[in-house]
């Protein structure tokens, strides 16, 4: 009988010799189990992104706007911010409304199907919970003069770069001076490609009627869902089946989904990788088996029984396997790790990608090699003496 660790040796030895054949075999495992440690281990690391920004944003938000395709337009009730505030589970409300000016760099270019004008009431941009790249944001003072924040699309598409100088804008029949230019807002993509004016300076200067088109609402987590039944017929008292309220946070969730979608791709590619990867040590195998039949005899003359030769070419395609799938792991985490933190995750390696990893490795070398093992083991020693 050979002990476990001769076995090893046996297996190691066969290896040292093919060092090119065993290395490009093992490649072929790694590939295999680091895609398939990268499909799980990303995914992961960007539910926990969502969690945590989620988190950081709020579920509590919700969004009260007129039904789509509207004609015309419906509005929200003038006093539908003061209103809203008065249901007791709601922390906070702001609205916006849609102006239906347009914007551009001088009296004679029109920037309005890119860029929308919106009436803003000062509370909207901690609701969102949005900050301010470069200037400032409206205060009881600015939302009464003709000034503007963009939002970060917005400011791209115009060519502002910050509010440095006081660059001007053409909305309406006036100028406007930048004073602001925002973040990218993830619960409100809509206003990153929008102009913000303030409330009191739309209804002065773009003869804006005071009618909100968009209301946003804060309230405990515990009664979103009950503020979110009542809000309809509190904002548009008069038709509230036009109301639609919405979850922002719903829809940031469904985005981020969305971009994962590709997961059972990465798994089928991982796939095909082992496939291709138990072909390659199978055919390591064979050849070793071919290659080294001289020895396979002598030992059966000197004693060595079936299950010694049998459990020798085993081993040997075991530790081929296992040592593509160590690689092939270490490369997987280094890959999630290094793309995690390029997209500002959190790096997660889920520890059944790191099982898998070793354990289906393993399990490729045994099937891999249990064909060529037996054929070694059936061997007889003057047939193998004979054919060398």
């Amino acid at each position: 009988m050979i002990s476990p660790v001769d076995l090893i040796v046996l297996g190691l030895a066969g290896l040292r010799v093919r060092r090119a054949r065993a290395a490009l075999s093992a490649l072929g495992i790694a590939i295999g189990i680091a895609t398939m440690v990268v499909a799980m281990g990303i995914p992961a690391s960007s539910e926990r992104a969502l969690s945590l920004e989620l988190e950081r944003l709020g579920t509590d938000l919700l969004q009260a706007s007129s039904l789509p395709d509207q004609e015309p337009p419906v509005a929200l009730d003038e006093h539908a911010t003061e209103m809203a505030r008065r249901i007791a589970p709601v922390t906070g409300a702001a609205a916006m409304a849609n102006t239906r000016a347009t914007v551009a760099r001088n009296e004679r270019a029109d920037n309005s199907a890119a860029t929308t004008v919106l009436a803003t009431q000062p509370g909207v941009l901690d609701l969102l919970g949005g900050t301010v790249r470069d200037g400032r944001w409206f205060d009881a003072g600015t939302e009464r003069f003709p000034a503007v924040v963009l939002g970060a699309e917005a400011a791209a598409r115009l060519g502002i770069t910050g509010a440095a100088g006081g660059p001007q804008l053409w909305i309406g029949h006036r100028w406007f001076t930048v004073t602001g230019v925002l973040d990218p807002i993830p619960l409100a993509p809509e206003i990153d490609r929008s102009a913000l004016v303030g409330w009191p300076s739309a209804q002065r200067e773009l003869a804006f009627d005071g009618l909100p088109t968009v209301l946003y609402v804060r309230s405990h987590d515990a009664a979103v869902e009950a503020v979110r039944e009542v809000l309809p017929g509190t904002v548009l008292p008069s038709r509230p089946a036009l109301v639609r309220v919405t979850r922002p946070s719903d829809a940031l969730a469904a985005k981020r989904a969305s971009e994962t979608t590709f997961d059972a791709l990465f798994l089928g590619m991982a796939g095909v990788a082992l496939l291709v990867g138990a072909i390659g040590v199978a055919n390591t195998m064979v050849i070793s088996v071919l290659e080294r039949r001289r020895e396979i005899g002598l030992r059966r003359a000197l004693g060595a029984h079936r299950g010694s030769i049998r459990a020798q070419f085993l081993t040997e395609s075991a530790v081929l396997s296992l040592l593509g799938g160590v690689t092939g792991t270490l490369l997987g985490v280094a890959g999630t790790v290094g793309w995690a933190l390029y997209q500002h995750w959190p790096p997660v390696i889920p520890p059944a990608a790191l099982g898998a990893g070793t354990g289906g490795a393993l399990l490729i070398g045994m099937l891999a090699g249990a064909h060529p093992s037996m054929r070694a083991a059936r061997l007889t020693p003057t047939e193998a003496l004979a054919s060398s």
